[in-house]
C-alpha cells in the first residue's frame, strides 16, 4: 500500500474532521474515527470505520500510527494526547489539527517525545468547505513525522496548499497570525459595508460587491461571501450585531505585547468584537455623566446639539495663501 494511501485515524468528526474524513475517504483513504456525539448522515452512511474508544482507533491502523484530532481547543486536548499516548508506540504520530495555542503544542510536544510519540501541529485553513474539498494547512514538527504526514495532507489540500513552517509550535503559531490577519480582512470590509450603507442614496450593493470581486485590489472569497449572504438575507437588517469567536486572536494580541510587535489593527478589530457584545456600554453613560459634570451636557439625544453638531461650522477647511 502507497503511504499516501495509508489508513489513518481521526478523533473529532464534527464540522472540520468529518468534512476530512469524508474527503479522504472519497480519495481512497480508509478512515477509521471516533466521537462521542452524533455522526453526520454523510458519515452514517461512508464506509469509516467507527471506533467506540480510542485503543479500538489505535488497534485498527497499521505502523507507524497516524491519528489526527479535530477537538475544541483547551483541556480536551489534553485529555485525548492522554487516551492516545496510553494505546500508541514508539515511533506513532498525533496530528493536532484544531486551534490549540501554539506555546501549549510546544509543551504538549514535549511530553509526547518523552514517550517515543510524535506531535504534529497542524494548523489548517478553509472552512468547512475547504476541509472538505480542499484544505489549506500549515504544519510544526519534526522533519520525520513531517515527512510521513505530507503526502495525507498535501493530497487534502489545494494545490500549494500545504507548508511545513518549522519545529513544534510553528504550525499553530502560523495560523494564529493567520487568523489575526482575517480579523483585520472582515473589520475592514465590514465598515466599507458600514459605508456603503450609510452613503446619502440607496446603492446597489450586490452589484458592487459582485464588481468588486472581478479585477480590483480587495477581490477574495471574503468579499465573495459577503456577497453570498447580502443576496441570501436581502441587506443586512436580519443578522443579530453579536459577533462571537472563540477568542484565539486574543491569544495573538498578548503575544505581540510580549514581543513588543506593533499589530494596531489586529489589536482593533478584538477590540470590535468586543464592542458588539456590549449592550450596557457603560463607557458611554461614564462619558456622558463626565461630561454632564464639568458642562453641564445633557443626558442622551438633544435635538440642538445634534443641529450644532451638522451646520455649526459654516465653511470648510481654510487653506493656507
Amino acid at each position: 500500500m502507497e503511504d499516501k494511501k495509508r489508513t489513518f485515524g481521526i478523533i473529532g468528526l464534527g464540522k472540520m474532521g468529518g468534512s476530512l474524513a469524508l474527503q479522504a475517504m472519497g480519495k481512497g483513504y480508509s478512515v477509521a474515527g471516533l466521537d462521542k456525539s452524533e455522526l453526520s448522515s454523510q458519515l452514517k452512511e461512508s464506509a469509516l470505520k467507527r471506533a467506540k474508544d480510542a485503543r479500538e482507533l489505535v488497534g485498527s491502523l497499521e505502523r507507524p500510527r497516524i491519528v489526527f484530532i479535530y477537538v475544541p481547543a483547551g483541556k480536551v486536548v489534553d485529555t485525548v494526547l492522554g487516551e492516545l499516548s496510553e494505546a500508541m508506540t514508539k515511533g506513532d504520530i498525533i496530528v493536532d489539527g484544531g486551534n490549540s495555542y501554539w506555546g501549549d503544542s510546544i509543551r504538549r510536544a514535549e511530553r509526547l517525545k518523552e514517550k517515543g510519540l510524535y506531535l504534529i501541529d497542524c494548523g489548517t485553513s478553509g472552512g468547512v468547505s475547504g476541509a472538505r474539498n480542499g484544505a489549506c494547512f500549515m504544519v510544526g514538527g519534526e522533519t520525520e513525522a513531517v515527512d510521513l504526514i505530507a503526502p495525507i495532507l498535501k493530497d487534502l489540500a489545494v494545490p500549494e496548499g500545504f507548508v511545513r513552517a518549522g519545529a513544534s509550535g510553528s504550525g499553530h503559531y502560523v495560523k494564529l497570525v493567520h487568523n489575526g490577519i482575517e480579523f483585520g480582512m472582515l473589520e475592514a470590509i465590514a465598515e466599507g459595508m458600514d459605508l456603503l450603507e450609510n452613503y446619502r442614496e440607496k446603492l446597489d450593493i450586490n452589484k458592487i460587491l459582485h464588481t468588486w470581486n472581478h479585477g480590483s485590489v480587495i477581490r477574495s472569497w471574503l468579499v465573495e461571501l459577503m456577497e453570498q449572504s447580502y443576496s441570501e438575507l436581502k441587506g443586512i437588517e436580519a443578522v443579530p450585531p453579536y459577533v462571537e469567536d472563540t477568542g484565539e486572536v486574543n491569544w495573538l494580541v498578548g503575544d505581540a505585547m510580549h514581543m513588543e510587535v506593533s499589530i494596531p489593527v489586529i489589536s482593533q478589530s478584538v477590540m470590535r468584537l468586543f464592542a458588539s457584545r456590549d449592550s450596557r456600554k457603560n463607557w458611554a453613560r461614564a462619558i456622558a455623566m463626565m461630561r454632564h459634570g464639568f458642562g453641564g451636557h445633557p443626558y442622551g439625544e438633544n435635538a440642538g446639539i445634534k443641529y450644532e453638531r451638522k451646520f455649526g461650522r459654516v465653511g470648510g477647511y481654510q487653506m493656507e495663501e
